[in-house]
């Protein structure tokens, strides 16, 4: 029996791109959909038994009918080829309004032979064509649908996803209790479990993370659990193996390194439980590339222009999302000539930036008795007015500053 993992899709991610002259899609959707491809093409060469994707389809809780169409034309391709495919609402797929419609719950209504969409915490019987597979759904929760708003009032956002935890954790093993153990089973969850590494998803947040622990997760009943919500592929455990998927793509630089694509995993059915796991594969798409060139001039340079061109051609950029950090002595920077440096980048798919670093021989310090009392605002207000900031620029930077106090504040 042949399983595909996959999720955090995020259609809808279109930082970094262009309008793509033959479709007039962002050439970032495009990115998405074309590793999506991938994905459907390896499930019908290989002739997968099923497809478990651990939440996340979209970037927003409201995509586009264009976003819905795309994702909805890949899950049919799998399902009218006969193969399983299982769906569990992640947080972006979940609306800000309760009563609305998950992004996903357009399926279940047009009855699509072969989908199966989990909203809540629950378990399924799957039939492939290698024999029934049990599936306990964890979808994202809402704390609103675990708690009432009396029992709250009077507690602290700790306490409340204290509380949360405790009584999802008590669902899980409610319905990991009740599974045939001559059947395998694996939980398909959208969740954080403490000690997983996370990046960019981080901005893309919707909301107050809550999260588990792995031992709450790696109950011996399971083959395998499937996981979704943090973008990075890891395997926090071996027995039963604990795994997030990771991301189809790269959605800014912070996934700059990270290898992106989908696990495949092998089980025997007729095996003992907890020996069914045959093989496990990470599978690589081929993601869109970032780039981040880093050039640091130094004094002795005549043309710093050459030295950034000369590192730029050190790198393979070809189709890449290009970023360049140039650190340049103050005496220098006027010789940087950023029509060449573009020039060089031709080949980029997109230049995320041409960022400088001007080092100054003299810096503003301010004694430690003047910067005693001062609030972050007035030190950040500082710090810009040492950087000589331009006007506009500063009142932006201290605008999302202000932002993110208040945020901070709110949550305190």
């Amino acid at each position: 029996m042949k399983i595909l993992h996959f999720s955090d899709i995020h259609i809808g991610v279109e930082n970094y791109g262009r309008i793509d002259p033959d479709t007039g899609l962002s050439t970032r959707l495009l990115d998405f959909l074309s590793t999506f491809d991938e994905l459907v093409e390896f499930a019908l060469e290989h002739e997968v038994d099923a497809v478990l994707f651990a939440g996340d389809a979209y970037k927003s809780r409201d995509p586009s009918q264009t976003h819905q169409r795309e994702f909805a034309k890949r899950i049919a391709r799998l399902a009218i080829k006969g193969i399983p495919v299982l769906l569990v609402v992640g947080n972006h797929d979940i609306p800000t309004t309760s009563g609305r419609a998950t992004a996903l719950e357009i399926f279940p209504t047009l009855n699509m032979n072969g989908v199966t969409v989990i909203d809540r915490i629950s378990t399924t019987t799957i039939h492939t064509k290698s024999g029934p597979i049990q599936i306990i759904g964890l979808p994202w929760i809402r704390r609103s649908s675990f708690l009432a708003r009396e029992e709250t009032r009077t507690m602290s956002l700790d306490d409340i996803n204290q509380m949360v935890e405790e009584r999802l954790i008590a669902l899980l093993n409610n319905e990991i209790e009740k599974l045939n153990t001559s059947i395998p089973a694996i939980l398909v969850g959208h969740i954080t479990v403490r000690g997983a590494k996370v990046g960019s998803e981080r901005s893309m947040m919707l909301g107050r993370d809550h999260s588990i622990n792995i031992s709450d997760l790696a109950n011996h009943k399971l083959d395998y659990i499937a996981l979704g919500h943090i973008h990075k592929h890891q395997t926090l455990n071996e027995n039963p193996k604990v795994t997030y998927s990771g991301s189809l793509q790269r959605v800014d630089f912070s996934e700059e390194t990270e290898e992106k694509g989908f696990c495949v995993i092998d089980i025997v059915p007729e095996e003992n439980q907890g020996s069914r796991i045959s093989g496990f594969e990470h599978h690589l798409v081929n993601a869109r590339p970032f780039l981040t060139i880093d050039v640091n001039i130094e004094d002795s340079e005549e043309d710093p222009t050459e030295q950034v061109v000369k590192a730029i051609n050190r790198k393979y950029i070809d189709n890449s999302v290009v970023r360049i950090r140039i650190e340049i002595p103050e005496e220098l920077e006027s010789r940087l000539r950023e029509v060449s440096i573009r020039e060089a980048l031709a080949k980029a798919h997109y230049i995320a930036g041409i960022q400088r670093t001007v080092i100054r021989q003299n810096r503003t310090r301010i004694s430690p008795e003047a910067s005693h009392g001062l609030s972050i605002k007035e030190a950040l207000t500082l710090y810009l007015d040492t950087r000589q900031t331009e006007q506009k620029r500063k009142e932006v930077l201290l605008y999302h500053a202000d932002s993110l106090l208040r945020e901070e504040s709110e949550a305190e």
